[in-house]
């Protein structure tokens, strides 16, 4: 990723299903300059009888133009195509379609990656690997199926996964016990997540010098490019922890593709370990091993944040920290891409705040503050 790569300011919002045909199916456009991928990804939609075909454009022009008049939920991007191309062309379809999610389709390759990571930080929900062929087989067909429906509105969105009445009205004023300032600051997400973490990070005042953790659920392959963006767009050192990685205040540790993220405490310096273990949530790597290392080790000195995913990782680990009189923000609903992760800790009764990404900006640079007497970390 570049260095002129620009952070989209464009609002995190859900979509919701077409309202002109009161249809609720999912509504997918497929955007990729091969017609046999087209045609493969149109009948693994086609497949299922939730989603159906909004559209089909060989290239991102034409994307724009039949977006101008034809409602999708969701949008699978190739992102290397002759002409402007799928990356160049993002700002203007996200701006086209503002109730629309994208999930690009990536390549394998270094570029590939680069292009990807640069599309997830301007707005696009999240990304598949585009396989070889031959790849394009049942369990790749589950996977791209399960993005597209979590996108299409069907995670997070139905009446049982409103947020609760606790959760409707946070805690204003959060209470901090004295001489108990965090150590840390711990991250987790997922879809829609990158996008979400570049508006929480980026434009921290010098002052904020807790060590920050992020666990973003990616594949292996583009956890490096990860990691030099977030140190691009936050202007802060940031890094792939590895085990026996220090924990530096005011520098950022990005989880391994590898394996999970956990802590230890060697005299006084927090040192990263690399777990195999296989997590609850089947995610590598996974927010909750983070989060429960983080309890076990700091107490309830820690903030975590859960921000935009799907599925419900983070949440084991949120109440142990919480139990612990850590404490927990989390991303509300109306701009997650996905409000799984995020609206499983608040309805659990976990998050003391919850809030859009710039909200719980705000109350974490006031949490860490120095500790008052008095204790009261914001009003």
């Amino acid at each position: 990723m570049s260095a002129h790569t620009p952070i989209s300011k464009r609002p995190l919002r859900r979509n919701s299903p077409s309202k002109e045909t009161g249809d609720s199916s999912v509504k997918v456009m497929i955007v990729d300059d091969s017609l046999t991928v087209r045609t493969v990804f149109k009948r693994m939609v086609e497949s299922d009888q939730a989603m159906s075909i909004a559209g089909t454009a060989s290239s991102a022009e034409r994307a724009i133009a039949e977006l101008k008049t034809t409602h999708a939920d969701v949008i699978l991007l190739d992102l290397e195509m002759p002409g402007m191309g799928g990356l160049d062309a993002l700002p203007e379809i996200l701006k086209t379609a503002k109730d629309t999610q994208v999930l690009v389709v990536s390549s394998l390759t270094q570029d590939g990656a680069e292009h990807t990571m640069a599309a997830l930080s301007m707005g696009a929900a999240d990304t598949m690997l585009k396989p070889r062929p031959g790849g394009f087989n049942e369990e790749y067909r589950e996977q791209l199926l399960g993005k597209i429906r979590a996108l299409g509105s069907h995670e997070g969105k139905s009446n049982d996964a409103a947020p609760t009445a606790k959760a409707k009205e946070p805690a204003k004023r959060t209470i901090v016990p004295a001489k108990k300032r965090p150590e840390l600051l711990a991250i987790g997400a997922s879809t829609g997540g990158i996008h979400a973490l570049n508006l929480l990070l980026r434009d921290l005042p010098p002052s904020f010098d807790l060590p920050i953790l992020v666990t973003q659920h990616l594949p292996a392959s583009f956890i490096p490019v990860f990691a030099r963006q977030i140190e691009v767009a936050c202007g802060r050192k940031t890094m792939v922890a590895e085990e026996g990685t220090v924990i530096t205040p005011g520098e950022i540790a990005v989880a391994p593709g590898h394996g999970h993220m956990t802590l230890r405490r060697s005299g006084d310096r927090l040192i990263t370990k690399t777990s195999n273990a296989p997590a609850r949530s089947g995610c590598m790597p996974s927010v909750d091993p983070m989060l429960e290392s983080i309890a076990e080790v700091c107490g309830g000195q820690a903030l975590a944040i859960i921000l935009s995913g799907m599925g419900r990782d983070g949440a084991q680990g949120a109440e142990a920290l919480y139990n612990n009189g850590g404490v927990v923000f989390a991303q509300n609903a109306d701009t997650s891409a996905v409000w799984g992760m995020p609206g499983a800790v608040t309805k659990a009764g976990l998050a003391s705040l919850v809030g859009t990404p710039e909200d719980l900006r705000e109350a974490m640079i006031a949490l860490a503050g120095p500790a008052r007497a008095d204790a009261a970390a914001w009003k």
